[in-house]
């Protein structure tokens, strides 16, 4: 999505890291990068808006339930693995990470 109209940041780079920037997990001066961009493109500005709306609405409903032991390591082993380039965010986990049996190579 782009607004058309030419950005210091390009809306593309804004929405690719979108909830890193609700979640405050990058640096400061790229926060304001993302505040610069949404002063000046309303349709960035939207979609963090509906991104933001629904983020607490899911801590509204889900806020309180205890995540099982066994599904955040597979959530946590999975941003490892993007976060070292083994696997791209699409990927299917079950096949990107199984390693090939005898049988398969």
């Amino acid at each position: 999505m782009s607004c058309g109209d030419p950005h210091e940041t390009d809306c593309s780079e804004i929405l690719d890291h979108l909830y890193e920037f609700l979640d405050r997990e990058m640096p400061d001066n790229d926060c304001t990068k993302f505040e610069v961009h949404f002063e000046e493109c309303s349709p960035c500005l939207e979609k963090y808006g509906l991104e933001q709306a629904v983020k607490k609405l899911v801590k509204r409903c889900c806020g309180s339930d205890d995540v099982p032991i066994d599904l955040r390591a597979k959530v946590m082993g999975r941003i490892e693995l993007i976060r070292e380039g083994h696997l791209l965010p699409e990927q299917d986990t079950t096949t990107a990470a199984a390693p090939a049996t005898p049988q398969e190579q």
